[in-house]
This record gives structure tokens, C-alpha cells and sequence, in this order.
């Protein structure tokens, strides 16, 4: 197994146990992460992402599958799902997603993970989903609001 191959077993070990503090110890300090969600965040703010999402989900049905992972020179590629309950109305997600991976000096540089937020809208929000989720509205209105939340969970933080 060549490293990059075993940092990204690791990331995805270390997230399926929802700590984030050792997802983040394979990030470059100065890591670019990009979802439909949260669009792109950069260093500290990926980091804290990954934070926000894990304390979020302790104590949840949190599921994470990782299946396929595949590695070439200085970058990767994995295929995982997500499975938890979203909101207020307490539906259940299951969330197919594509990660792309960079590496720098033995660490993730560039993260990108696609999925279908049209799909995840739909589990998500029920009609007013299938309504709007996959206007270019509702992603940035999302990305406005996980990012607000973001940003209040990243001031309560102390390092």
C-alpha cells in the first residue's frame, strides 16, 4: 500500500468514528475543500467543517461506507456513502459521493466531493426539494446558510 492510498484509509477510518481531529491530521494546512454544500473552504475553514459535521453527528445514526478507493501519483480517488438523519423533520439521507484528492508533502492539498444535491434535496426537504433543490438558488441559499453555521461554530472554538 503506497502512502497516499493509507492517508485515505485513515481519513475515512478516522470519520466513520466521527474524529475529526485525526481526519484532520492529513490535511495540508493549507487545504482547499469543495462539496455542493458548503462550496469551497480553505485551511481552517475545512478543517472546522470537518469538525462541525462530526460534533453534529456523535450519538446519531451516523454511517459512513467507504468502497472503492483508488490511487495514482500524487492523487486519489474515493467512493463512499453517507447514511444519517437530516433536520427538524428527522428524514433519512443516504448520500452517494465521489472524493478527488491532491496530496503535498504527504498530506491532502485539494479535496473535492461531488454528489447529486438535487438527490440530497430531495431526502432532504421532501416537495420543497424536488420543488427547488436543484436550482442554482437553493445551492447558494444551502451554501449561505451551512457556511453561516460554520462560521458560529468556528468562533466558539478554542485551539
Amino acid at each position: 500500500m503506497n502512502e497516499e492510498q493509507h492517508i485515505i484509509e485513515k481519513f475515512y477510518e478516522a470519520f466513520t468514528e466521527l474524529d475529526a481531529e485525526r481526519m484532520i491530521e492529513y490535511y495540508h494546512d493549507e487545504v482547499t475543500f469543495q462539496d455542493p454544500a458548503f462550496g469551497i473552504l480553505k485551511g481552517e475553514a475545512a478543517k472546522n467543517m470537518w469538525r462541525m459535521l462530526c460534533e453534529s453527528q456523535k450519538g446519531k445514526d451516523f454511517k459512513v461506507v467507504t468502497s472503492t478507493i483508488e490511487v495514482a501519483e500524487k492523487s486519489a480517488k474515493a467512493h463512499w456513502e453517507a447514511y444519517y438523519t437530516f433536520g427538524k423533520h428527522k428524514r433519512k439521507i443516504h448520500n452517494i459521493i465521489t472524493a478527488n484528492f491532491e496530496f503535498k508533502d504527504g498530506k491532502i492539498i485539494n479535496h473535492i466531493d461531488r454528489f447529486n444535491l438535487y438527490k440530497w434535496s430531495r431526502q432532504a426537504m421532501g416537495a420543497k426539494g424536488y420543488l427547488v433543490g436543484w436550482t442554482t438558488f437553493f445551492r447558494k441559499k444551502l451554501q449561505k446558510r451551512t457556511n453561516l453555521k460554520l462560521s458560529e461554530f468556528s468562533k466558539n472554538l478554542i485551539h
